[in-house]
């Protein structure tokens, strides 16, 4: 059976959910090959063979920790040309459709960003991505060379499959490239304590309905009592309401969680680019001919500060 790169998201060998991800959707193409490249691989090996990685390609070096993306790409590239794989699976995040970029450049390949699904076909992988702010959903293959696929957060859920997930030590020479930019500071970004935007199985957002910074708390408590993240839609964010990390939209970030709550959001085209994958969505909105109503599972027209609150209180209870 064909082989699947899967490159590894992690943090010093803590796996992110991304990558089980990926590793579930390979095993639609094929048998799972994931390649750690940095530290804590022997610790990683176990959470990845529990999702199916048969093997474990590692590579603990300083060039990844002191340098930018092409570090990673040379690693990819040798573990291409070691395996020989039927695809690459790479997480769709700033960095990881760098690399893919990069990747497919090296190789001669063609590239798919941002798929909401991969399945098998009879001529390869087969692609599906929401384009053209959502409003459409195409399938895709690449015809040349090996396919170079990034897959969104959220696109599948983990399921847990056993193998080996043995760890082999991966050959790499890094180009002159690979030392061109240098990493000269690393500022830890500040703990919320809520799941990460673009990988949150929940999503809160507020826009220019909460009418202020101070009264995102009421955005932030339902967030919390789901045990979800926060978001904002551009307005908001302009405003200086909330930060711009947590801007949802198309110039700020995507999602696809399984439940996205939108609070005093109007639904402008740009916003609903960036959540109309969304699996279910639900809007609080006291105008009832908000756009966003024209997507949503669920919406309820009232005031946000009388609505949510409520529902809060609800979600608390429920809970026990």
């Amino acid at each position: 059976m064909a082989e699947v790169l899967v490159h590894v998201d992690h943090v010093d060998g803590t796996v992110r959910k991304p990558t089980l991800e990926l590793l579930t959707l390979a095993r639609r193409l094929g048998d799972p090959v994931a390649v750690h490249l940095g530290p804590g691989a022997e610790a990683a090996a176990a959470v990845l063979g529990e999702h199916g990685a048969t093997r474990v390609l590692a590579l603990d070096a300083p060039e990844f920790a002191d340098y930018l993306v092409a570090p990673k790409v040379d690693a990819l590239q040798a573990a291409v040309a070691a395996v020989s794989p039927a695809a690459v699976l790479v997480p769709s995040s700033p960095e990881g459709k760098e690399i893919a970029a990069r990747l497919a450049l090296r190789l001669d390949a063609g590239l798919l960003t941002d798929a909401v699904d991969v399945t098998a076909g009879d001529e390869g992988p087969v692609v599906s991505q929401s384009v053209f702010a959502a409003a459409y959903t195409t399938t895709s293959r690449v015809t040349q060379g090996t396919p170079v696929i990034t897959v969104k957060p959220n696109a599948v859920a983990p399921e847990p499959a056993p193998a080996a997930g043995a760890v082999e030590e991966l050959s790499v020479s890094f180009g002159p490239l690979a030392t061109g930019t240098r990493v000269v500071s690393r500022t830890p970004r500040e703990s919320t304590g809520r799941p990460e935007l673009t990988e949150a199985a929940i999503v809160v957002s507020g826009g220019r309905g909460v009418n202020g910074a101070e009264n995102f708390a009421v955005i932030e408590a339902l967030a919390d009592s789901l045990g979800g993240a926060v978001g904002a839609s551009r307005a908001a964010v302009d405003a200086g309401w909330y930060p711009h990390s947590h801007q949802v939209g198309q110039t700020g970030k995507t999602v696809s969680p399984q439940l996205y709550v939108a609070a005093g959001i109007s639904g402008a085209i740009q916003h609903r680019a960036g959540m109309q994958t969304s699996k279910t969505i639900v809007a609080i909105n006291k105008d009832a001919e908000a756009p966003i109503f024209e997507l949503v599972d669920y919406g309820v027209v009232g005031d946000l500060f009388d609505v949510v609150p409520a529902l809060t209180d609800e979600v608390k209870a429920r809970k026990g």
